[in-house]
């Protein structure tokens, strides 16, 4: 098996746990925060910084990748592994999200999809067999199979066809998943609806699958609508294989889908608001364009030791991203990532000693949600 699951410790309060996923580029420690790298780079950091924040495994985007610059040429430089200078695991998502996102689609049809491309307009086509080809052409470690995101507003019945459809697309996956030295993980859909949550899984671990995913969550839906389906869903999976919530990143999605027992989560957003001048301290988010912050010579964070912090101010911060110097970008990029990237660490501590809640509820004292700094 190309990726292997170890459990090594379990919450005896709720559903966390703590484990390791063994890849052919080395183990990952779980629960894990996994960067993303969409067009393969994570915006602004370099593979070496990314390895001195802590990252243990970073995306890249099938639908990107296979626009820009294509998978064949990656294939032709060794893939993505070397394509990008990073040796450490790479996961990449099907395209199926980013085709069903940014897209103008033509047709949806039981074959495939039908889409402009959002660069020039161009024509162009993926179908579950097309996604796994240009994943292995990338040669990451863990494929995701190619499913359909719904709208969390679509009606049960759109919701229960399509569930159908992505279910007899992950068959077409598995049939084209020839490169057993890459795992392929499938996708549980059912949008709000528990039974067809249900159903996802059931039909969904029969498949030759090493990992599962839960998609359709964080695409709009309220909060409480998340954290009910994800704690319904995800105690239904087998417990020796890895699970991954898609596409979450602020600290309490992260608490949430750990304690419902989730071992993998990833999101654009510490470096998506690192560029707008966001960053993500142990007090909350702090907006560093704010003018209280022009003669602060303090670090982002007082409890922070990253490189950002350990060497630069808010005030200087501040100025590099008001001039837009790129700098300013990549020191709260590095910061943003250092701290989700220690906050999984300490998550996972937490439940190796048995405090996963009494820290849970520590952090998101301290954090203050509802006010920004």
């Amino acid at each position: 098996m190309a990726v292997k699951y170890t459990l090594e410790k379990k919450s005896s309060e709720c559903e966390a746990r703590a484990g390791v996923i063994s890849t052919p580029h080395g183990d990952i420690k779980t629960p894990v925060f996994m960067p993303v790298g969409t067009k393969a780079t994570v915006k602004t950091m370099t593979p070496e910084e990314l390895k001195d924040l802590g990252a243990q495994i970073i995306l890249g985007n099938t639908y990107h990748l296979f626009l820009r610059p294509g998978d064949e040429l990656i294939k032709k430089a060794g893939g993505l592994h070397k394509f990008m200078n990073w040796d450490r695991p790479i996961l990449t998502d099907s395209g199926g999200f980013q085709v069903f996102s940014l897209s103008n689609i033509n047709k949806i049809t039981e074959e495939g999809v039908e889409f402009k491309s959002h660069i020039d307009g161009s024509s162009q086509f993926i179908s579950p067999e097309k996604s796994i080809s240009i994943q292995q052409n990338l040669g990451s470690d863990i494929m995701m199979a190619f499913d359909e995101c719904v709208d969390p507003s679509a009606t049960k019945e759109y919701v229960a066809q399509s569930l159908e459809m992505t279910l007899r697309w992950l068959d077409r996956c598995v049939a084209s998943h020839t490169n057993k030295n890459q795992a392929l993980f499938g996708i549980v859909q059912g949008g709000l609806f528990k039974d067809l949550r249900k159903r996802s899984v059931e039909e969904t671990i029969k498949r030759d699958c090493q990992g599962f995913a839960i998609g359709g969550l964080s695409v709009g839906e309220t909060k409480e609508e998340m954290i009910d389906i994800l704690r319904f869903t995800t105690p239904l999976l087998p417990e020796d294989k890895p699970r991954y919530n898609m596409g979450v990143g602020t600290p309490d999605y992260l608490f949430e889908s750990v304690e419902a027992g989730i071992d993998m989560a990833d999101c654009v957003l510490p470096t998506r608001i690192a560029r707008n001048g966001a960053a993500m301290t142990s007090e909350g988010q702090l907006n560093i364009r704010n003018s209280k912050f022009k003669e602060d010579f303090t670090p982002l964070d007082h409890e922070c030791d990253c490189y950002t912090c350990k060497n630069y101010t808010r005030a200087y911060i501040r100025h590099l991203v008001n001039v837009n110097e790129i700098l300013g970008a990549r020191l709260i990029t590095y910061h943003n990532l250092y701290f989700l990237t220690h906050l999984m660490d300490e998550i996972r501590q937490s439940i190796i000693e048995d405090r996963f809640l009494a820290f849970k509820n520590e952090f998101y004292n301290k954090y203050g949600y509802t006010k920004e700094k």
